[in-house]
């Protein structure tokens, strides 16, 4: 198939790179001139294990083109893909302009039948709009479709090329067999393809991710319980995960949920809603919940420091708002970098993907170190905001030898708590005891 793209961000470069690899012919179509030209020299602009190998065969095949001329771009497609930001408004609903943007220039340009696919994440009745706003300048037969995209950072070429489900919202039958045999390549072992009405697809969305924020900040709320009554998180998530209808994933408590998605999603279900009049309260507690967790150790670390943190150094691992990713859209690391410099002391990070992103937010009121362990030199005591892989398993001897004080304070939980304690650290995690060397003292 013929196939545009329209939009070369983190949704679009996936969808366009992942379609072109089951041979489909993609041109993808960006205003940002640079980006365009650096995606046509072979660079990828974003950060995506998988990704980089998939995009570069099939540049070379020639399966995958890219141009700032919209009209260019979808002269000869099928299937017109909108994969454009929804940026989120003051009062948290999404931002449509881009979308209706494009809409509106396609229905200037469009000659023949096409199917026009919102593969952004836009709230409930964003299709008619998009029909509406092609049908102001073109009379000729078309339809749009809802498309939303489930992809995880970190894992998002596995989650294109072998989808859970495909959701297609389509009010034609011409619309469902295009975008049929479009994904049949995807679906071969047997995952479903599940149609319905465009609405229901726009609404299955946000429900998706708005109940797995749910799922994260209730287990974050059970780990405010159990510092308080002295159980341990990880007991009680294991014993709750083993149960079917519960399920294992989404249930690791930390400092909270970031990125891309979670975050502006539910705030615009949450809005949504209000339009309607309806009162979604549980939603309301999670945002809740989950800015204050973003905090959750602060108390922690000014407790530690006698509420006196003017003059000490902290070491930061981790910035993205999830491991194998550079996003820090919303990440939780961003939040304590703006507290500990409020409160006067100054920070050193390390992330493997995201320090030039944060660099581009924060500038030089941080640290930028070269590695984890020269991230700890001189610090007063260690801060873990993001649950990288290589920090799972570090040299704690390289830790002891860089730190002034064997302090740990770990906002994932990534080590056991007595075999750190048995190491001589002082060390506070998330939902479980802080664990305090038996001969109470911190010194190396």
């Amino acid at each position: 198939m013929k196939i545009a793209v329209v939009g070369t961000g983190y949704v679009g470069l996936v969808t366009g790179t992942c379609f072109a690899e089951t041979g489909n012919d993609v041109f993808c179509v960006d205003i940002d001139k640079s980006k365009v030209e650096k995606l046509s020299n072979g660079q990828v602009t974003i950060y995506e294990p998988g990704l980089e190998k998939l995009f570069l065969r099939n540049l070379k095949e020639e399966r995958l083109r890219f141009t700032t001329n919209l009209e260019e771009g979808v002269k000869d497609a099928e299937i017109i893909f909108l994969a454009l930001p929804t940026p989120p408004g003051e009062d948290g609903s999404a931002d449509l302009k881009y979308v209706l943007g494009v809409a509106e220039h396609l229905g200037k340009i469009l000659r023949d039948y096409k199917v026009v696919v919102d593969k952004s994440t836009v709230p409930v009745g964003t299709a008619e709009k998009v029909h509406a706003a092609i049908a102001k300048n073109y009379k000729g037969e078309f339809d749009v479709v809802s498309n939303p995209e489930f992809l995880r950072e970190g894992v998002a070429v596995d989650d294109f090329m072998k989808p859970d489900r495909v959701v297609i919202g389509a009010s034609s039958e011409r619309a469902r067999k295009v975008m049929g045999d479009l994904y049949s390549p995807f679906v071969r072992s047997g995952n479903p393809v599940i149609y319905m009405d465009v609405r229901s697809a726009e609404l299955t969305k946000y429900a998706a991710n708005s109940f797995l924020a749910t799922k994260i900040s209730f287990m974050n709320e059970v780990a405010q319980l159990c510092e308080r009554l002295g159980a341990d998180v990880d007991m009680v998530r294991r014993g709750i995960g083993s149960d079917e209808r519960i399920g294992k994933r989404f249930l690791f408590p930390g400092i909270g949920y970031g990125g891309s998605c979670f975050p502006k999603d539910v705030q615009a279900l949450v809005k949504s809603s209000n339009e309607v009049q309806y009162d979604f309260k549980i939603l309301n507690a999670v945002m809740d919940v989950n800015e204050r967790q973003k905090l959750h150790l602060m108390p922690k670390i000014k407790k530690y420091f006698k509420n006196d943190l003017k003059g000490k150094k902290f070491a930061l691992w981790g910035l993205a708002f999830k491991p194998n990713t550079d996003d820090i859209r919303e990440a939780p690391a961003l939040y304590m970098i703006d507290e500990l410099i409020r409160e006067g002391a100054s920070v050193s990070v390390f992330d493997p993907e995201a320090m030039a992103n944060v660099k581009g937010v924060v500038g030089d009121k941080v640290e930028y170190a070269e590695s984890q362990y020269d991230c700890l030199n001189g610090a007063d005591a260690l801060i873990i905001a993001t649950e990288w892989n290589e920090f799972r398993t570090p040299n704690f001897l390289k830790i002891v030898t860089a730190l002034k004080n064997k302090v740990i304070f770990d906002g994932r939980n990534l080590f056991e708590s007595n075999a750190v304690k048995e190491l001589g650290f002082y060390y506070v995690s998330v939902g479980r005891a802080t664990a305090v060397p038996t001969n109470g003292t911190i010194n190396k």
